[in-house]
């Protein structure tokens, strides 16, 4: 039996990682290899570290991390093996994104905030430069939960989750809208509405006009809850 060496605590002031509450609700859930998981975990405390100004770091940097290898060496193929096979099904999955700087892969997280602080001179690998060209996806049903409520619990996230599967992408949106123009921030009040609309046939009376709960919803969002 392998022996734990007991953790001693997180001391009550110091340093923190900043980590998206959309990893734990819609990226952990989908992760499988653990290889992928210790990869895109560890990247958010490394590029954490990182000036404001450049986000990002080597790919040979980041493969050379003593923090990383030691749980990546614990994993089938060994440290190297589990890196690159990790990383590239973070890419693949477009959580991490990869660019070329006169010819040295570098990656950082896909997301605005660290995209932004690429070099100007990145070149995107070509499956990531097609989608960010594509038109933008509505925000998901989490996205909107955490904008107009609050946390997810694990409760709640298994009741958006079916929810996401039983109604359209613009009824979702919809409800969120009109929860927020009533000042009505509850999940409880969100399923009503689309049960309603399920029942009775989508009747908001917000189509066709910008009410003060879209302009309330977020202004990220704004261009996909006009009515």
């Amino acid at each position: 039996m392998t022996r734990v060496t007991p953790f001693s605590g997180y001391p009550a002031s110091g340093h923190a990682t900043l980590v998206p509450n959309l990893f734990f609700s819609e990226l952990l859930p989908e992760i499988e290899d653990p290889a992928e998981l210790v990869v895109t975990t560890y990247l958010f405390f490394a590029i954490g570290r990182k000036r404001a100004a450049a986000r990002w770091i080597a790919v040979a940097e980041l493969a050379a991390e003593p923090a990383l290898q030691r749980p990546l060496a614990r994993l089938p193929g060994g440290a190297a093996a589990a890196f690159a096979r990790g990383l590239e099904a973070a890419i693949s999955r477009q959580s991490i994104v990869r660019v070329r700087v006169d010819g040295q892969p570098l990656v950082t997280l896909n997301g605005a905030p660290w995209r932004r602080m690429l070099p100007e001179a990145a070149d995107l690998d070509a499956p990531l430069a097609v989608e960010l060209l594509a038109p933008e996806r509505p925000p998901s049903i989490y996205a909107l939960y955490e904008e107009t409520i609050g946390t997810i619990s694990p409760l709640i996230a298994d009741e958006l989750r079916a929810a996401d599967e039983d109604y359209p992408e613009e009824w979702i949106v919809a409800a969120f809208r009109e929860a927020v123009s009533l000042n009505r921030r509850s999940w409880r009040y969100v399923s009503r509405i689309l049960e309603r609309w399920r029942d009775e046939g989508r009747t908001d009376a917000a189509v066709g006009r910008v009410s003060d709960g879209q302009r309330d919803l977020a202004g990220r969002y704004r261009d996909f809850v006009r009515g």
